[in-house]
């Protein structure tokens, strides 16, 4: 990817790493201007926020420290590596599920 790509779309890609709100606002600051850069890291927090949700929906009832601490702890490192490779300006996937990520949400640019 081209260094001016990068530079031009990460801001974007950083404020798509606000869990819920961040994927919004950076969608609609790439809606004018498509970024491919911006665009990556746009998809991988849509789906880190996706996850965040339907994990947090399924372990809700349990409400045992045991249960929810590990959610917690792993959402955090997968959106502390997403948005450390937004900041470094790469296009890492995040890790077991970025890839998946790239795929089912390819039509969002």
């Amino acid at each position: 990817m081209e260094n001016n790509t990068v530079e031009e779309g990460k801001t974007t890609a950083i404020t798509s790493y606000i869990l819920g709100v961040g994927v919004l606002i950076a969608m609609s600051m790439n809606s004018e201007s498509k970024n491919s850069f911006a665009s990556f890291h746009i998809r991988q927090a849509l789906g880190l926020t996706i996850t965040f949700i339907g994990i947090g929906l399924i372990i809700t009832p349990f409400e045992q420290l045991m249960v929810t601490f590990p959610m917690w702890i792993g959402i955090s490192v997968l959106w502390a590596f997403g948005i450390i490779s937004a900041v470094k300006g790469e296009t890492k996937p995040i890790p077991l599920l970025g890839v998946f990520f790239q795929k089912w949400f390819k039509s969002i640019t």
